[in-house]
Protein backbone atom coordinates (compact mmCIF):
# COMPACT_ATOMS: atom_id res chain seq x y z
CA UNK A 1 0.00 0.00 0.00
CA UNK A 2 1.64 3.71 -1.05
CA UNK A 3 2.51 5.95 1.63
CA UNK A 4 0.44 8.94 1.76
CA UNK A 5 0.95 12.81 2.95
CA UNK A 6 1.06 12.82 6.88
CA UNK A 7 2.75 9.26 6.85
CA UNK A 8 5.85 8.44 8.28
CA UNK A 9 8.14 6.59 6.23
CA UNK A 10 10.90 4.03 8.96
CA UNK A 11 14.44 4.99 8.58
CA UNK A 12 15.74 2.48 6.49
CA UNK A 13 19.11 1.65 5.93
CA UNK A 14 19.71 1.89 1.79
CA UNK A 15 23.10 0.95 -0.01
CA UNK A 16 24.17 3.64 -2.39
CA UNK A 17 25.50 3.56 -5.87
CA UNK A 18 28.80 4.32 -4.51
CA UNK A 19 28.79 1.05 -2.20
CA UNK A 20 28.17 2.99 1.12
CA UNK A 21 25.05 1.91 3.04
CA UNK A 22 23.60 4.98 5.28
CA UNK A 23 19.78 5.83 6.34
CA UNK A 24 17.25 8.06 4.76
CA UNK A 25 17.66 9.91 7.77
CA UNK A 26 21.49 10.38 7.16
CA UNK A 27 20.56 11.15 3.58
CA UNK A 28 17.86 13.87 4.53
CA UNK A 29 20.40 15.75 7.38
CA UNK A 30 17.81 17.76 9.04
CA UNK A 31 16.25 18.80 5.47
CA UNK A 32 13.49 17.60 3.41
CA UNK A 33 14.72 14.56 1.15
CA UNK A 34 13.00 14.47 -1.92
CA UNK A 35 13.00 10.35 -2.92
CA UNK A 36 12.00 9.66 -7.07
CA UNK A 37 11.66 5.92 -7.74
CA UNK A 38 12.00 4.87 -11.70
CA UNK A 39 11.81 1.51 -13.10
CA UNK A 40 14.76 0.72 -14.62
CA UNK A 41 17.92 2.47 -15.02
CA UNK A 42 19.04 4.12 -19.04
CA UNK A 43 15.48 3.26 -20.48
CA UNK A 44 14.37 6.48 -22.31
CA UNK A 45 11.50 7.56 -19.45
CA UNK A 46 13.47 6.85 -16.55
CA UNK A 47 16.56 8.68 -17.69
CA UNK A 48 14.34 11.47 -19.03
CA UNK A 49 13.33 11.76 -15.26
CA UNK A 50 16.61 11.34 -13.57
CA UNK A 51 18.09 13.86 -15.94
CA UNK A 52 15.62 16.46 -15.34
CA UNK A 53 16.29 15.63 -11.41
CA UNK A 54 19.79 15.88 -12.16
CA UNK A 55 19.19 19.77 -13.79
CA UNK A 56 17.18 21.55 -11.51
CA UNK A 57 19.87 20.65 -9.18
CA UNK A 58 20.63 24.21 -8.28
CA UNK A 59 17.32 25.14 -7.69
CA UNK A 60 16.60 22.13 -5.44
CA UNK A 61 19.83 23.53 -3.67
CA UNK A 62 17.89 27.04 -3.33
CA UNK A 63 14.99 25.59 -1.56
CA UNK A 64 17.46 23.53 1.33
CA UNK A 65 16.46 20.02 -0.25
CA UNK A 66 18.17 16.53 -1.14
CA UNK A 67 17.40 14.23 -3.98
CA UNK A 68 18.12 10.56 -4.00
CA UNK A 69 17.06 8.63 -6.84
CA UNK A 70 15.61 4.43 -6.36
CA UNK A 71 15.60 1.47 -8.34
CA UNK A 72 15.09 -1.88 -8.50
CA UNK A 73 18.44 -2.11 -10.58
CA UNK A 74 21.56 -3.72 -9.07
CA UNK A 75 24.63 -1.79 -7.45
CA UNK A 76 26.34 -2.14 -10.59
CA UNK A 77 23.90 -0.52 -12.86
CA UNK A 78 23.65 2.18 -10.41
CA UNK A 79 27.06 2.99 -10.27
CA UNK A 80 26.90 2.97 -14.35
CA UNK A 81 23.77 5.36 -14.26
CA UNK A 82 24.70 7.92 -12.26
CA UNK A 83 28.23 8.17 -13.93
CA UNK A 84 27.10 7.90 -17.29
CA UNK A 85 24.79 10.78 -16.45
CA UNK A 86 26.73 13.02 -13.89
CA UNK A 87 23.99 12.32 -11.51
CA UNK A 88 25.15 15.57 -8.83
CA UNK A 89 22.46 13.16 -6.03
CA UNK A 90 22.88 9.76 -4.79
CA UNK A 91 21.31 6.00 -6.30
CA UNK A 92 19.97 3.91 -4.12
CA UNK A 93 20.68 0.19 -5.68
CA UNK A 94 17.44 -1.82 -4.11
CA UNK A 95 17.29 -4.88 -6.08
CA UNK A 96 15.45 -6.91 -3.37
CA UNK A 97 13.20 -4.24 -3.73
CA UNK A 98 12.87 -3.61 0.10
CA UNK A 99 13.02 0.41 -0.05
CA UNK A 100 9.97 0.01 -3.12
CA UNK A 101 7.87 -1.90 -0.34
CA UNK A 102 8.33 -0.07 2.47
CA UNK A 103 6.96 3.30 -0.01
CA UNK A 104 4.69 0.83 -1.39
CA UNK A 105 6.32 1.79 -5.46
CA UNK A 106 6.59 -2.01 -5.60
CA UNK A 107 4.53 -3.81 -7.95
CA UNK A 108 4.53 -7.16 -10.12
CA UNK A 109 5.45 -7.46 -13.63
CA UNK A 110 7.62 -6.08 -16.17
CA UNK A 111 8.12 -2.75 -14.71
CA UNK A 112 9.69 -3.92 -10.96
CA UNK A 113 8.63 -0.34 -9.26
CA UNK A 114 5.95 2.26 -9.50
CA UNK A 115 7.54 6.01 -11.29
CA UNK A 116 6.82 7.77 -7.87
CA UNK A 117 7.95 10.90 -6.17
CA UNK A 118 7.95 11.89 -2.26
CA UNK A 119 9.14 14.98 -0.71
CA UNK A 120 9.98 14.17 2.61
CA UNK A 121 10.44 16.18 5.92
CA UNK A 122 13.48 16.35 8.03
CA UNK A 123 11.35 13.93 10.12
CA UNK A 124 10.67 11.64 7.19
CA UNK A 125 6.95 12.32 7.61
CA UNK A 126 5.60 12.24 3.71
CA UNK A 127 4.72 15.76 2.59
CA UNK A 128 4.30 14.97 -0.84
CA UNK A 129 3.60 12.25 -3.75
CA UNK A 130 3.60 12.82 -7.16
CA UNK A 131 2.81 9.80 -9.36
CA UNK A 132 3.14 9.92 -12.89
CA UNK A 133 3.75 6.96 -15.24
CA UNK A 134 4.01 9.41 -18.34
CA UNK A 135 5.48 12.62 -17.50
CA UNK A 136 9.03 12.28 -16.42
CA UNK A 137 9.27 16.13 -15.62
CA UNK A 138 6.64 16.37 -13.57
CA UNK A 139 7.93 14.60 -10.53
CA UNK A 140 10.74 17.07 -10.10
CA UNK A 141 8.82 20.38 -10.98
CA UNK A 142 6.14 19.62 -8.80
CA UNK A 143 8.39 18.26 -5.98
CA UNK A 144 10.21 21.42 -6.82
CA UNK A 145 7.11 23.89 -6.43
CA UNK A 146 5.86 22.30 -3.28
CA UNK A 147 9.39 22.82 -1.76
CA UNK A 148 9.28 26.81 -3.07
CA UNK A 149 5.46 27.27 -1.86
CA UNK A 150 5.08 25.43 1.62
CA UNK A 151 6.34 26.04 5.01
CA UNK A 152 9.52 23.80 5.72
CA UNK A 153 8.64 20.52 7.07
Amino acid sequence: MPVAVGDHVPDLAVRLSDGTTTSLQALADGRELVVFFYPKAFTPGCTAQACHFRDLGAEFAEVGATRVGVSRDDLATQQRFGTEHEFDFPLVADPEGEVARAFGAKRAGPLPSRRQTYVLGPDLTVRLVVGSELNMQRHADEALQFLREAPTG
